[in-house]
This record gives C-alpha cells, structure tokens and sequence, in this order.
C-alpha cells in the first residue's frame, strides 16, 4: 500500500499567511526524507484558514525543492476551470518536473456565497463534470483536436475524488478514485468500493485503485495525539458555528475558551472520527480499515498547530506504513 501526505497549507493565528506555503514545501521535502510515496496539495478558495488557492502554482514550487517524490492535487477543482487550461498548467508542471505530476479533479463549488459567486459558480451543474473530465483526458493524452504546449510525449494520471455519483463516474471513464470525509464512515463503504472495482471500465489497460484519505496523527500515547488533533477539530466545529474556516489555534488557548455543550459535541464526534493515538493504536484502527476496505493507498491529511509534532506525526506513520 502506498503512503502518501495531503497538505492544505494551514494558516495559524497571529502567524503570517505566507508562512502556511513555506511550511507546505518544507514538509514535502520532509516528506521525501522520510520515504512519501506522493505528495498532494489543496485548492481553496478565499478560506481564511487556508492559504492555498492555486494547486499548479504551489505544486511547481514544491517541485523545485523536491526531487524524487510524486506531487499532485486533491484537487483541482474542475467546475472552476476551462478543461484546457487546467491541461496546460499541469502539462508544463510535467515539463518542469517530468513524470513526478499526478492530477486529482473534484466538483466541489466555493465555500461561502459570495466565493461561488466570485468564481461564477452559483449554482452546480453536475452533469458537466463526467464531460469535463473526458475533454481534459484527451488534452493530456494527445487526442483532442488542439495540442497542449508543451508535448512532452508523456500524459498526466488523473485521479477523481469522488462522492458516491463521482465513484460511478470514475469506473465508467476507468479512472482511480481518491475517498475521504463522511464516506469512509459509511457502514456500507466496502459494498461501495467493491461496486466501483465491479463496474470499472478500464482505459488504455488501466485498472481500479482506491485512495483513502483520512486524519491521522500519531504520538507517543493516545491523549497527545488526541490533543494534537484537537486545532482541526476545533477548526471545523467552529466553521459549522460562524460559517467562516478559521486558522489553527494553540491547543492550550482552545482549552482555555468558553465552549457550549453543541460546540463541545461537534468537537469529540470530529476527534473520534480521526485516528488519533500511539504507534500501537494507529496500527490497529489502520488494520482494520486495510482489511474492510483494500485500498491501494492511503493518503494522511493530517493538520496541527505544532509544526514539529506535525513532522514528528509524519515521521511516525511512515514507520508503521512500511
């Protein structure tokens, strides 16, 4: 199984905004050190917790410091973006960094109102994304009628992350899948996943494969781990309060807050999702995904605060996924 990170460039309370992608590359050149099979970022847009908006742009960035380790998105967010377009950023990230650059594509629309009416995105069209998908494919392969600068006779792998409708379109157009969030929770997930792998229809030999991305945070005993991800947690409970993603707070000063009973609730449901724990803990939860689901790889899209117990995390699950 491969082992790969996901990184959303998190912003930290009274800490500078560019320090959230200085701290992106330096944990992918971590990442490489320690063995990463692949490194992702993020896009989002104008979320005041996340510094990313722009995939193609951090990924060359990121690139240059690396040398050996995958890098790619989770995701491109395809509504957003002409087909060519996108085909061209990662056809010259290719260029510039060959045969390193994977392509992950969601449908996801912007995080509040007035984002989704900035990028023109009101209102979902679903159905345009299977065709999106088709038309990109063909850019990267060389198919279309127009030719992607540059040709670098090599094609971008295309990933999808995908929804329930999403994993149908990824098996009908034989393309990998990347999970996370509320599915992986979803008593049937293995019906779901065995449903995608059965109805796959491979393209140019290719063959199903399922990524699993998911919250893990490692740490020498199950309550500093759980204390580690409590800024994400927290984060997300508050969104849900204020309708606004705020930056990673220190866990001492999140302690120290005034917390309603919903706030609370919304917090420990969040953490008990998350793998959380000791080496021994996070090899157990792990083992028991691996065997009810099979995946072909797992991504960690782990966030804290503490930068060092952040990398010390990284460094730990790259020991337990060998």
């Amino acid at each position: 199984m491969l082992l790969s990170l996901l990184d959303r460039s998190r912003t930290r309370r009274d800490r500078p905004e560019p320090e959230a992608l200085t701290g992106t590359i330096e944990r992918a050149v971590h990442a490489e050190v320690l063995g990463y099979d692949r490194f992702w970022v993020a896009e989002h847009h104008a979320v005041p917790g996340i510094a990313s908006g722009s995939p193609a742009v951090l990924l060359a960035a990121v690139g240059a410091h690396t040398s050996s380790i995958r890098i790619g998105s989770a995701g491109v967010m395809l509504p957003h973006h002409q087909p060519l377009v996108v085909a061209e950023q990662f056809r010259m990230l290719d260029a510039l960094h060959p045969g390193r650059v994977d392509l992950g594509l969601g449908r996801s629309l912007g995080f509040t109102t007035p984002v989704r009416r900035a990028l023109r995105q009101e209102t979902a069209a679903p159905e345009a994304f299977e065709p999106d998908l088709v038309e990109l494919r063909r850019y990267l392969e060389g198919t279309a009628q127009v030719t992607v600068r540059p040709d670098t006779g090599r094609t971008v792998p295309m990933f999808v992350l995908a929804t329930g409708q999403g994993l149908k379109v990824a098996a009908r157009l034989g393309l990998p899948v990347v999970l996370g969030g509320p599915l992986l929770q979803s008593a049937d997930l293995a019906d779901t996943l065995q449903g995608y792998r059965d109805e796959f229809r491979p393209h140019r030999g290719s063959s199903p494969w399922v990524t699993l991305s998911l919250d893990v945070t490692v740490a020498d005993d199950d309550l500093t781990a759980r204390e580690l991800a409590l800024p994400e947690a927290y984060a997300m409970a508050r969104a849900r309060q204020t309708g606004e993603f705020p930056a990673l707070e220190p866990v001492a000063e999140i302690r120290a807050a005034a917390w309603t009973d919903q706030l609370r609730g919304r917090v420990e449901r969040s953490l008990d999702r998350a793998v959380a724990g000791s080496p021994e803990t996070v090899r157990r939860a792990l083992d028991r995904l691996v065997e009810h689901t099979a995946p072909d790889e797992l991504m960690a899209s782990t966030s804290t605060y503490d930068r060092d117990a952040l990398f010390a995390s990284d460094a730990a699950l790259r020991d337990l996924v060998g």
